[in-house]
């Protein structure tokens, strides 16, 4: 029996940046991390570029899309998700919950579960495309609820213990199954 051929995704963390809002840019220091982080991804023959549309996602992969002639495709599904619209001083605790049960909603806010099928939605319409190397531009609390779905053993600390920038390499078929994940950044 014949199995689907994995597809290449390099789930990537934005560079350092200045907020968190929609328009953030990022500092000196994730300016600098956008050539470091196109250097390591010139070998992975990347042929598709798709990214959350806030500005530090883009700026995060620019030096690649020039060097690779890419188009960057916009994609507001692959954008932070919105844990709450209220301001919460236990913002992390809630965060920790969040983790505990994908379907807490707090106010103005989305679910675990809700921003994991959001992410996953890209995968499994990129999955069904011809790219076979694909550079998924995102922020941190999604690309961890993502890493989540294909292994569950990604959690809450290890969303804290990402980095900025930071690079996942996800196998996966046409049938959204994985065949592997590892972080590739160092």
């Amino acid at each position: 029996m014949n199995k689907a051929p994995y597809k290449r995704i390099f789930l990537i963390r934005h560079c350092k940046a200045n907020g968190q809002e929609p328009g953030a840019t990022l500092t000196s220091e994730g300016l600098e991390q956008t050539y470091k982080l196109a250097d390591f991804l010139s070998s992975k023959q990347i042929d598709h570029i798709i990214s959350s549309p806030y500005e530090r996602a883009i700026a995060t992969i620019e030096p690649l899309a020039r060097e690779t002639k890419l188009a960057i495709n916009k994609d507001a599904r692959l954008c932070e998700r919105v844990v709450s619209s209220a301001a919460l001083s236990d913002w992390e605790e809630k965060l920790y919950d969040s983790f505990q049960d994908g379907e807490m909603r707090l106010p103005g806010g989305e679910t675990s579960a809700e921003a994991t099928e959001r992410g996953i939605s890209v995968i499994r319409e990129l999955t069904q495309g011809s790219y076979k190397n694909i550079a998924v531009v995102t922020h941190g609390n999604i690309m961890c609820l993502m890493l989540r779905y294909y292994d569950a053993k990604y959690g809450f600390q290890d969303w804290k213990n990402l980095t900025n920038p930071d690079v996942f390499e996800l196998l996966v078929n046409n049938k959204n199954e994985p065949g592997g994940l590892k972080r590739i950044w160092v």
